[in-house]
């Protein structure tokens, strides 16, 4: 007997609610097709650590020089290194985020990668040689005030992540905006998520909004959220395509739907310009 979608949605969400951090990673253990990202925000104003604003060259050194080419050389692809940026809407300008953290996305193939990687680098001396001069910082001057990290497990609708050829191609005007939206409980994050995978996903690309990755926060600060990031040529486009998304009917129908109802308590985005080195 065919299950209808809502009955089968609830019954979906109800049974991974108690743990709804937990199951995914257990069906991890052996193949997937999805990936995990490690976000990383590196903290540069001046705080409890740091006395002044650090040296931003000696994290740029060492991300493009050092991190950056010992990742490639254990076949971690399409690394992408990101400041603040300010944006008007009104205008369609861009400034650079005075005091902008870097945020670095590094995608792995499975969760066993992400730990084989981050054990291959703890002993490389040729990426420690070469980020000598960030990695052996003297106490008095630190590179960061501080770093956050998540892990994300990549949603079923975009199992990998996509790169427009404006990306690929590195185009100097391109922009990023990254989004993580924050629920008051599991089930409601899951409900979210679900919400992607039932459509929103679709709808993003259909709509040339150019969806680059979506993940469920594993690990991190803020749980239960998820995090996405879309992208434009430039910014006209980047507004331009969101700007279709609010009136579209397959949006709005998806937005009263009372299935969907209070799965999301704090929406924050942040848009983004890719550093000289990025690779995304």
């Amino acid at each position: 007997m065919n299950m209808p979608r809502r009955s089968f949605l609830k019954t979906t969400l109800a049974a991974g609610a108690t743990g709804a951090l937990v199951s995914p990673l257990a069906a991890t253990t052996g193949p997937t097709d999805r990936e995990f990202y490690e976000l990383r925000c590196y903290h540069l104003q001046a705080g409890t650590r740091l006395k002044q604003e650090p040296d931003a060259a000696l994290l740029d050194g060492y991300l493009e020089g050092a991190l950056l080419p010992a990742l490639d050389s254990l076949g971690v692809r399409n690394v992408g290194v990101f400041t603040e940026l300010d944006v008007n809407r009104a205008s369609e300008t861009r400034t650079p985020k005075a005091g902008s953290p870097v945020w670095v996305l590094i995608p792995h193939d499975s969760l066993a990668a992400h730990v084989q990687v981050a054990s291959a680098l703890a002993l490389d001396a040729a990426q420690q040689q070469k980020g000598g001069a960030y990695l052996k910082v003297p106490k008095a001057t630190p590179a960061f005030e501080r770093i956050d990290s998540w892990l994300y497990l990549a949603f079923k609708s975009m199992p990998k992540m996509e790169l427009p050829a404006f990306s690929r191609a590195r185009a100097p005007g391109r922009v990023f905006e990254m989004r993580d939206y924050e629920s008051h409980s599991e089930l409601a994050a899951l409900n979210k998520m679900a919400m992607f995978d039932d459509g929103e996903t679709q709808l993003m690309r259909d709509l040339a909004m150019n969806p680059t990755f979506f993940g469920q926060g594993i690990a991190g600060p803020n749980l239960p959220h998820l995090r996405y990031m879309t992208a434009g040529s430039d910014l006209v486009a980047h507004l331009s395509a969101w700007a279709k998304f609010g009136p579209d009917p397959r949006w709005q129908k998806m937005r009263v739907d009372p299935i969907y109802k209070d799965n999301t308590s704090l929406n924050t985005a942040r848009f983004l310009a890719p550093k000289g080195y990025s690779q995304m």
